[in-house]
């Protein structure tokens, strides 16, 4: 159902280095995982209202209240480095390859 091919494209895609041992593994799981969808598309389901999730979901947010704000100077004192024209820097925290 699976082949080779599509599993060291996927691999390449999640950036796995996968052993033989572990490729011919993921390929059976792979398969066994489609199997089932294979299954599902066997099922009638006409007349069965299409949903995007099995339970009725609604998010309870509060309102937006503006807090405390800060004077500029306690922000600077508080900033790992500020610059003089009042900019603040802060370390990288995404890696560039």
């Amino acid at each position: 159902m699976i082949d080779a091919a599509q599993i060291s494209h996927l691999a390449q895609l999640a950036r796995l280095h996968l052993t033989p041992e572990e490729r011919a593994a993921m390929a059976d799981d792979l398969g066994r995982v489609l199997g089932y969808f294979e299954q599902l598309n066997e099922l009638d389901t006409e007349g069965v209202a299409e949903m995007q999730r099995p339970v009725a979901l609604v998010n309870v947010l509060r309102d937006d209240v503006p807090g405390e704000v800060f004077a500029p100077e306690v922000v600077m004192a508080l900033a790992p480095e500020h610059l003089p024209d009042g900019h603040i820097r802060v370390p990288r925290t995404v890696e560039q390859d």
